[in-house]
């Protein structure tokens, strides 16, 4: 935890990476938090700086499903990777160092801004919240706080400022509605990551590949979409939803209501193997088993996910494109799937 010294000055103790007795392993970790990624792009990318590093930085329309799936891996180990969590964070914080500029405003902007960064943070803990609120039977006020405790110590691991950072769960509130009433704009990068589900192609993975386009052309793709958008109407504050100009109506209310209900009765009957299935989230919960070797580095990213050949020696992206040269094929087999 951070303390203030007599100067006034953050003094810190060594960072303790969350474990399998907290509750956000259990709700950041589960497939149920899914739903609740768009919801989770928009609103970082609503904060100015934000917006404009992803607007000006990102290749994320020529790469939706390889950048989406290739960050979750660095962004669960901070939570998931036990010992090395603290490096991965480290690594994470990296990525964003060259990623500056000044926006169409005139408005200068740092992915390292201790505001802008903490801003990415507060969303991840807020799509916890409301994943575990309405996709996973509810919280208590109880859980509540101890989400937020648990945050405070996730966000330590980045070894950033910490005096951004709301001291207690009343105050965390207090933030999260004056960021939202006068900090938070409809930019285009907003609005970009809530159509981008509109024009994805077939995923790139093995099981997708056989899927007819027209079936996913005329079906699943504005299917998927509609109900992502609409998820993500529903889960926004009041205030978000005004200055990103949604509309909702009580009748929206009610079949939000009622998809809620649907997948917290999908949660309580999905096997664990499932619900946990993410390669980084699978590792971390067996080494905590002791089903897999502590000194066996976390699963990386696969090939198929990895930027084009091209970006691969920017320094923003996470590529792992070293991550297992030199390890004997029953090693590679475990860093890439988490067993």
């Amino acid at each position: 935890m951070v303390l203030p010294n007599a100067a006034g000055r953050e003094t810190r103790n060594a960072p303790v990476p969350l474990g399998p007795d907290s509750l956000t392993w259990k709700i950041f970790g589960s497939l149920y938090v899914a739903p609740v990624g768009l919801f989770l792009g928009m609103v970082q990318n609503m904060h100015p700086g934000l917006g404009a590093g992803v607007e000006f930085h990102s290749e994320i329309q020529d790469e939706f499903y390889q950048r989406v799936f290739r960050s979750a891996y660095p962004i669960l180990g901070v939570v998931f990777d036990g010992p090395r969590a603290r490096q991965t964070a480290r690594e994470i914080v990296d990525y964003h160092r060259t990623i500056h500029g000044v926006d169409a405003q005139g408005r200068r902007y740092h992915a390292l801004d201790p505001g802008t960064f903490y801003w990415a943070h507060a969303v991840f803990f807020m799509q916890t919240l409301r994943a575990g609120e309405l996709f996973m039977g509810g919280l208590t006020d109880a859980q509540r706080e101890q989400l937020w405790r648990e945050q405070y110590q996730w966000y330590e691991m980045y070894g950033m400022s910490m005096r951004v950072v709301p001291r207690s769960w009343p105050a965390f509130q207090d933030y999260w509605r004056d960021m939202c009433e006068n900090t938070l704009e409809a930019t285009q990068a907003a609005r970009d990551v809530f159509q981008l589900g509109e024009n994805v192609t077939v995923p790139p993975f093995p099981i997708a590949r056989h899927i007819p386009k027209p079936l996913w052309e005329s079906i699943i793709r504005p299917f998927g979409a509609k109900l992502y958008q609409f998820l993500t109407i529903g889960l926004c504050d009041p205030v978000i939803r005004r200055t990103m100009g949604f509309t909702w109506t009580w009748r929206d209310q009610l079949r939000f209501d009622l998809w809620c209900r649907i997948l917290t009765t999908m949660n309580r009957v999905t096997p664990e193997v499932v619900t946990y299935s993410f390669p980084r989230i699978r590792a971390g919960r067996r080494r905590e088993k002791g089903l897999r070797p502590a000194v066996l580095p976390p699963p990386e990213a696969p090939a198929l996910l990895w930027p084009a050949p091209d970006r691969r020696d920017d320094p923003k992206h996470y590529c792992p494109v070293h991550a297992d040269q030199g390890s004997d094929p029953i090693t590679k087999f475990r860093q890439r799937t988490g067993f």
